[in-house]
């Protein structure tokens, strides 16, 4: 295989956890908005309970989404296949 190749693969796999630790971030933000000022969303969500068990599964996911793309950017750029597997 090329160098070349496993250059823009190692690029392409970089920009790609760069994208879901936006995503991560984006929806732990989210996440955390909805749970200090519900009372922006009582129009959307007629139920509060749902509201607060959303809001907090929004946080969960976006901060495990965060983590998995950090490690996903840094196992790209050492070339280390366990931070990748994980």
């Amino acid at each position: 295989v090329p160098m070349g190749v496993l250059s823009c693969m190692k690029y392409m796999m970089f920009i790609f956890n760069v994208l879901v630790f936006a995503g991560g971030t984006c929806l732990a933000g989210v996440g955390l908005w909805v749970a200090v000022d519900p009372a922006g969303f009582q129009d959307i969500v007629a139920a509060k309970a749902v509201l607060s068990v959303g809001a907090y599964l929004l946080l969960a996911l976006g901060i495990a989404l965060s983590l998995l793309g950090f490690l996903g950017c840094c196992g790209a750029l050492r070339r280390s296949r366990p931070l990748l597997l994980a």
